[in-house]
C-alpha cells in the first residue's frame, strides 16, 4: 500500500510555495519522495527557509522567483523550469491572492490583478506542462481551488469569479487529458489559518460565524493538506479525474 503514495523519483513544481498551504503541500511532497521546484513572488532564491526544510528532508529544491501578474515573467520562468527540468511529474497550482472591496466598487485594477494570478497563470501554467504530461502519457495536475469555488462569499468578485472559474477549468482539462493518462483535479480549502484569512479571524462576528458553521468546530490549518494533496499526486488518485476534494472541517455539508 505505501508504494501508492511514494514519489520517489518525481518532480513537483509548486507555486506560492513559501507559506501557508503551499508551504505545507511542498514539504508533503518532498516527505513522499519528490523533488521540488518552488516559485513564489517572495521566495529567496538562495538559502530560503523552506528550501533547508526540504534538503533536510534529502530532496532537491530548486528556487524560482516571478511575478505571476507579469505574462512576460511568467512565459520566462516556465523557460526556465523547462530548460533546469525535463520532466515535470507533478504541477501544483497553488499561488493565489485575494482583495477585498464590495462588488459596486472593485476596481478594474483589483478584478485584473486576482483574476491574472488565480486564473490566468495557472491554465497557461497547466497547458504548457500539460501538453508535455500528454505527449508522455503521465502526469498529476492539481488546482488549489477554494468554497468559492461552489459559493459566491462577500466582498470579493474577483475572488469568487476566479475560484469558479478553476472549477471549470478542472472540469474542461480533465475532460480532455484524462484519456492520456493526465490527472486533473483540484483542492477546495475552507476556512484555514493563513494570511488570507487574517482579517476574518480578527473579526469576532464573522470568525463566530464562520466557527458555528464548522461541524469540525475549528479553524482549519496549513498541515491539513499534506494527506490531500500527496493523495492526487500519486497512484493511488490514478482513476480520479475532474474532482474537487474539500478540506473544509465539514462546511459544504452543513
Amino acid at each position: 500500500m505505501s508504494n501508492l503514495f511514494n514519489l520517489s523519483g518525481k518532480t513537483a513544481l509548486v507555486t506560492g510555495c513559501n507559506k501557508g498551504i503551499g508551504r505545507s503541500m511542498t514539504l508533503a511532497l518532498a516527505e513522499a519522495g519528490a523533488d521540488i521546484a518552488g516559485v513564489s513572488g517572495s521566495l529567496a532564491l538562495q538559502g530560503s527557509a523552506i528550501a533547508g526544510e526540504v534538503e533536510a528532508l534529502g530532496r532537491k529544491f530548486t528556487a524560482y522567483q516571478a511575478d505571476l501578474t507579469d505574462r512576460t515573467a511568467l512565459y520566462d520562468f516556465i523557460g526556465a523550469v523547462k530548460k533546469n527540468h525535463p520532466v515535470i511529474d507533478i504541477l501544483v497550482n497553488n499561488a493565489g491572492m485575494i482583495l477585498r472591496q464590495p462588488a459596486a466598487e472593485h476596481s478594474d485594477e483589483y478584478w485584473d490583478k486576482v483574476l491574472s494570478v488565480n486564473l490566468d497563470a495557472p491554465f497557461i501554467l497547466a497547458r504548457e506542462f500539460g501538453k508535455e504530461m500528454i505527449a508522455r502519457r503521465q502526469g498529476k495536475i492539481i488546482f488549489t481551488c477554494s468554497l468559492l469555488s461552489f459559493q459566491g462569499g462577500i466582498n470579493v468578485p474577483g475572488y469568487a469569479a476566479s475560484k469558479g472559474a478553476l472549477s471549470s477549468l478542472i472540469k474542461a482539462l480533465s475532460n480532455e487529458w484524462a484519456a492520456h493518462n493526465v490527472n486533473v483535479n483540484g483542492i477546495a480549502p475552507g476556512y484555514i489559518s493563513t494570511d488570507n484569512t487574517d482579517a476574518l479571524r480578527k473579526d469576532p462576528v464573522r470568525s463566530k460565524s464562520i466557527l458555528d458553521r464548522i461541524p469540525a468546530g475549528r479553524w482549519g490549518e496549513p498541515e491539513d493538506f499534506k494527506g490531500p494533496v500527496v493523495f492526487l499526486a500519486s497512484e493511488a488518485a490514478s482513476y480520479v479525474n475532474g474532482t474537487i476534494l474539500t478540506v473544509d472541517g465539514g462546511w459544504m455539508g452543513r
